[in-house]
């Protein structure tokens, strides 16, 4: 009966009820309470709790990861304005030659920020930079053969950019897409810019009609979702963790690859387009046989089924096969040199890469990145970070820019 239950639940349950001025043994005074209990006629206050609070654990994996970038800034702000211009020229001269306005004297400064992000196997860079022409030409390529693709979206200003006499116009609100491999030249106004440096690997299942849109600049409802894309990738750089590098890359990949796809502009004459085709074919033969020492002109035309003449035409603004063949080995060779969980000796790891002389190896790499093989092994980190531990000028030498742009990917 409902009576009698409540009843013999109270008489099991609970405590007895404690004598007249004692007090329950599991009170626990409450803090800043005592003046009020002193107060006559008031009852006692206690925490009405009879066990204690402890606090909830943590949930695991709940604190969050820290962030794995650190940006290499470079800036002419705090120089003397006549310095400027001269200063900008020379970070900027490993990758394209900077010229003022007809008329605008270096005396007249160049303000200019440039932020860089090395996200492993992609670079993104904040810019800032007054009127000026550019130009990478056939010479440029020759000592610089990087060969990356170059993705552009213009906060403010304007670019006109030419390839093979095609002008491409950058404004905000387009993607521009362009090749480091080919030769171009462009004038800007006084702009902001966010840009993203893609290794040509990363494109090498991408499928004919948006491997070869070079020069172009895209616009539409994909590329609408490419920029909000890339603004949120650019909000959050300080803040990515390592383990979310890699995805960020492939997603980057995979949205261009859209937006390349889905576009009707066409980048240039079919005879240009033809010409790039065939150079992603050679650029991918070679990239798979850099480990074989015979890899040569020979055995490029025969493989590839093309001429000794035509291979030459294609790749004479990058210095020639020779030339081309040789910096991909170095490139590898670098990323080897670079992992820290890489323990082959040095003189394997330039076998592995095509080298069969120790010293031609140690000769050509310190040429190509101003440090040796051996002060590269002592800056092996990962390449997302901009400081390192070792020798100021290793350390400086390592991780510039130049530097970075050259060992994207590998």
């Amino acid at each position: 009966m409902p009576g009698d239950l409540f009843s013999r639940i109270s008489e099991d349950k609970l405590p007895d009820a404690p004598k007249k001025g004692q007090q329950r043994p599991d009170r626990v005074p409450i803090a800043g309470q005592d003046a009020i209990q002193d107060k006559p006629g008031l009852p006692p206050l206690a925490e009405r709790r009879r066990w204690p609070r402890h606090p909830s654990p943590a949930k695991e994996g709940s604190l969050p990861l820290a962030p794995a970038l650190e940006p290499l800034q470079f800036s002419t702000r705090d120089l003397v304005p006549a310095d400027q211009f001269a200063t900008w020229q020379a970070y900027l001269a490993p990758l394209i030659d900077i010229k003022l306005p007809d008329g605008v004297s270096p005396e007249a400064g160049f303000p200019a920020d440039h932020t860089a992000w090395n996200l492993g196997s992609m670079l993104i860079v904040q810019q800032h930079a007054p009127p000026h022409s550019y130009i990478r030409s056939a010479t440029k390529l020759r000592s610089n053969s990087i060969d990356h693709w170059h993705i552009v979206l213009l906060r403010t200003g304007r670019t006109w950019t030419e390839v093979d006499g095609h002008v491409s116009e950058g404004a905000p609100g387009k993607v521009e897409v362009r090749s480091l491999g080919h030769p171009f030249r462009g004038r800007s106004t006084d702009s902001q810019s966010l840009a993203f440096y893609l290794p040509r690997e990363l494109f090498s299942d991408a499928t004919p009609s948006a491997d070869v849109n070079n020069n172009t600049a895209l616009t539409g409802t994909y590329t609408d979702l490419l920029i909000e894309y890339m603004d949120n990738i650019e909000a959050r750089l300080s803040s990515l963790a390592a383990a979310d590098l890699p995805q960020v890359v492939r997603t980057t990949r995979d949205m261009i690859l859209t937006c390349l796809s889905a576009s009707a502009e066409q980048s240039g004459p079919a005879e240009t387009q033809g010409n790039l085709a065939l150079m992603e074919r050679v650029r991918r033969f070679v990239q798979s046989n850099l480990n074989s020492p015979g890899l040569t002109s020979d055995i490029l035309c025969r493989e590839l089924g093309i001429s000794r003449t035509r291979l030459y035409q294609l790749f004479e603004p990058s210095g020639g096969v020779h030339h081309y063949i040789q910096k991909r080995r170095l490139l590898s060779a670098h990323a080897a040199l670079s992992n820290s969980a890489n323990r082959q000796q040095i003189v394997e790891i330039a076998s592995a890469v095509g080298f069969t002389s120790a010293a031609h190896f140690s000769r050509a790499f310190s040429k190509e990145f101003g440090y040796s093989p051996r002060e590269a092994r002592i800056v092996a980190i990962p390449p997302y970070f901009a400081h390192a531990v070792g020798p100021v000028e290793v350390v400086d030498g390592a991780h510039s820019f130049d530097t970075w742009l050259k060992s994207l990917g590998h």
